[in-house]
């Protein structure tokens, strides 16, 4: 059986945000002894990876490194009317990816213990987001 909806999230400033809750209260796995969760963000300057949900230096770190990484007003960017942090957006929501696929099992993601939802924005101003969030069982 395949399910499938989309969600809009409130808008978040530009940076890194455990958003596994707010999917999880939006959604119903608890029939599905077996399947898998597809989260798919329909945005290029925006993005979804998995990874650590206890400590949020994690996600202020990874905020840093990639404004480092992918600069903005880099002399060789040609894509600027949208302002200068519209460009290294896409570029990072390319490198991190726009969905996420977790397993299901006995109606509980089956994440890792210290894992999460991620919601990149990479975006000063990015707007609320939409997710399509699909179950198979």
């Amino acid at each position: 059986m395949i399910t499938q909806i989309e969600l809009s999230l409130p808008p978040y400033p530009r940076g890194f945000h455990l958003i596994t809750q707010e999917i999880m209260n939006r959604i119903d796995i608890g029939s599905i002894e077996a399947g898998i969760l597809h989260v798919f963000i329909k945005h290029t300057s925006a993005s979804l990876t998995i990874n650590e949900n206890a400590d949020s230096t994690v996600r202020t770190d990874f905020e840093s490194h990639f404004n480092k990484t992918i600069p903005e007003n880099a002399p060789y960017y040609q894509h600027t009317y949208e302002g200068p942090d519209d460009m290294p957006a896409h570029l990072k929501a390319s490198t991190l990816g726009s969905s996420v696929t977790i397993p299901v099992t006995n109606g509980r993601l089956n994440l890792g213990t210290w894992q999460g939802i991620y919601l990149g924005e990479h975006r000063d101003y990015g707007g609320s987001r939409k997710l399509m969030v699909t179950t198979y069982s």
